[in-house]
């Protein structure tokens, strides 16, 4: 099967598998994070067909709905490209990003060790910043049963990834946990461009949120 064939197939496959997810996780998730994959791989020249593969495959089976496992997203997106006969050296390429791609926590590296991995893994923080990543977080507390903000709760930064995953604190702190983070942990240039208007955005979105929460707006 040729390339455009399998990232049409993979396109249709996540698709299937993720639309009307609830969480900020779906397949319009995905599909911001594959086309702004694209794009940051075109600037940085690296290669394609492993970017949009992994950037498709990235939340196929996230270890934080899996009880922390973090083999089943690697070992599912791998089975799927083997379904369609992928070259092994290219299967093991997007599973080793996929195994990779998310963030662990503040305290917690998570280096990415090629270039194409650098630009999915830029691809999916910036959908956590801005607007979206707004929206997105909002989501997710919502999905996770968290409170909005509770001014008697500091946010924590986390040590572990098991202190990352089994914490659970306001939507609010979430976003110095980790979302205010990511605009200096983007691994390109053209996403950090991009990183530090989103991220001013969020500021003056928390300035507005923190005045009209006291009532001061």
């Amino acid at each position: 099967m040729d390339r455009q064939h399998v990232v049409a197939r993979t396109q249709a496959f996540v698709r299937g598998q993720l639309a009307g997810e609830p969480s900020g996780h779906d397949w319009w998730h995905v599909h911001r994070v594959w086309r702004t994959a694209i794009d940051i791989g075109r600037e940085e020249g690296v290669d394609l067909y492993v970017v949009e593969l992994a950037a498709l495959l990235h939340d196929i089976a996230d270890a934080k709905f899996h009880d922390g496992d973090e083999e089943i997203g690697p070992h599912t997106a791998a089975a799927w490209l083997r379904s369609l006969d992928v070259a092994e050296q290219t299967v093991e390429h997007v599973a080793a990003i996929v195994r990779d791609m998310s963030f662990k926590g503040a305290g917690v590296q998570t280096p990415m060790p090629t270039r194409e991995g650098m630009v999915v893994q830029d691809a999916d923080r910036l959908d956590a910043l801005g607007a979206i990543g707004i929206a997105r977080a909002f989501a997710y507390g919502g999905f996770r049963g968290r409170v909005l903000h509770d001014p008697n709760s500091s946010p924590v930064l986390h040590a572990t990834v098991e202190d990352y995953f089994s914490h659970q604190g306001s939507t609010l702190n979430h976003f110095s946990e980790k979302l205010l983070l990511l605009k200096d942990r983007m691994n390109t240039e053209s996403a950090r461009q991009i990183a530090s208007e989103r991220h001013q955005f969020m500021e003056r979105f928390l300035t507005q949120f923190i005045a009209e929460w006291d009532g001061r707006a």
